[in-house]
């Protein structure tokens, strides 16, 4: 059994993972052991904690792993920046880490004993961890495991300046395509490229609507999660914050694709600038660990008018044309998604009824998903999930 009423007194001196121990879990069970109260209060304060718990799927041992690997310490920060570390920081952290271990072992018979009551108390599950022992092996890989919230998610977007976890980001797999195997090939190649520090390029895919082009991008992303992969989707009108975005992540040690979907811009778009400076690598907009991938169903992303072409109050008019239709020249590498032939379309429509269980004659597949194509005016992967889907709900 565990001696609750010296853990008490150890939750009192953390230091190193004071931010685990000041949730809210955390902190129930840290009132609950110095409750001075009556047994109903103590009673009370413990079930509010199980209460707690049981958001985070109940398991307490699972619940403290996760909050530890997502703590952003001066530890881990030093580690993740190959910086000296101090040995009071690693004392400290030792002492908090024994404490998680011993959290690990209690039970509801520790918690009975430690109020003296012998009626019902609610549940929780916990099993053995040793916490010191788990948390510096991963320490040692923190350039692919990575910390704080970079650790368990793999998407993430900017949400007043600030980067914030995709919640149920999209788990679509590179198994889950068919066609366009060239074209992933490039995007991942390229990515891997950037994961072992050797010169990668930022991309834009272009082509037309449905094809897959942010698909592909989510997909490489979910394949090279454990390689240390994240993304952050940024949308246009946040471009002029990219400097302060790839500031923030400068120091990781992940490696991060800056994603930018159905790019275009009109020619007086403030954002123009701010991206053009991330291509070109200026000093202020620059991050060694990070690319830019950006979607568009345009090969040249700024929209112009012949109007505007045509306008004769710029003296230099043609340099302006050429820098604004250059500006997708300036990706290091394009990848087209054109559509796909009636063959190619079939297929996808074949390898989808599979997946999705849909029980159809191959022949009459065909002819259905061939008129469906027809009357949406295009073939595309997306338009053959909306026609196995459409059939599927039929059955």
């Amino acid at each position: 059994m565990t001696s609750l009423k010296n853990l008490k007194y150890e939750f009192a001196s953390v230091t190193v993972l004071r931010n685990i121990f000041s949730d809210r879990v955390l902190s129930l069970f840290y009132n609950f052991l110095n409750c001075n109260g009556d047994l109903t209060e103590k009673i009370s304060i413990y079930s509010e904690f199980v209460f707690a718990l049981q958001k985070h799927s109940g398991l307490l041992s699972e619940y403290l792993k996760n909050a530890l690997f997502e703590d952003e310490n001066e530890y881990i920060i030093l580690k993740a920046k190959n910086k000296g570390i101090a040995e009071s920081i690693l004392n400290n952290l030792q002492h908090d880490l024994k404490i998680l271990t011993l959290l690990s072992d209690i039970s509801v018979e520790d918690i009975r004993e430690y109020i003296s009551y012998d009626g019902y108390l609610p549940c929780f599950e916990n099993e053995h961890i040793d916490f010191s022992e788990c948390y510096f092996e991963r320490a040692e890989k923190v350039g692919t495991l990575g910390y704080g919230i970079f650790a368990s998610n793999p998407m993430f977007k900017v949400v007043d300046t600030e980067i914030v976890p995709v919640e149920s980001s999209d788990s679509i797999t590179v198994d889950e395509f068919v066609g366009y195997a060239e074209e992933r090939k490039t995007v991942i190649e390229n990515t891997v490229a950037l994961l072992e520090g050797r010169a990668a390029s930022n991309i834009l895919l272009y082509g037309d609507a449905g094809t897959g082009k942010s698909s592909t991008v989510k997909a490489v992303t979910n394949l090279l999660f454990d390689r240390g992969l994240r993304l952050i989707e940024i949308r246009k009108d946040q471009l002029l914050f990219l400097s302060d975005i790839m500031g923030k992540i400068k120091e990781n040690p992940l490696k991060f694709i800056l994603f930018i979907d159905d790019l275009s811009f009109n020619k007086n778009d403030d954002q123009f600038s701010m991206l053009k400076a991330a291509l070109e690598g200026s000093a202020s907009v620059k991050s060694a660990n990070s690319v830019i991938y950006a979607t568009s169903n345009r090969r040249h992303i700024v929209k112009e008018t012949f109007s505007e072409r045509s306008a004769s109050d710029d003296i230099h008019r043609n340099d302006t044309v050429q820098e604004l239709l250059s500006l997708s020249d300036r990706f290091g590498l394009t990848v087209y998604f054109s559509k796909p032939g009636k063959n190619l379309y079939l297929e996808i429509v074949q390898h989808l009824a599979l997946r999705y269980g849909l029980d159809c004659d191959d022949n009459e597949l065909k002819i259905k998903a061939e008129a469906f194509a027809l009357q949406r005016g295009s073939r595309s992967p997306r338009v053959a999930e909306q026609f196995v889907k459409n059939e599927k709900n039929k059955q």
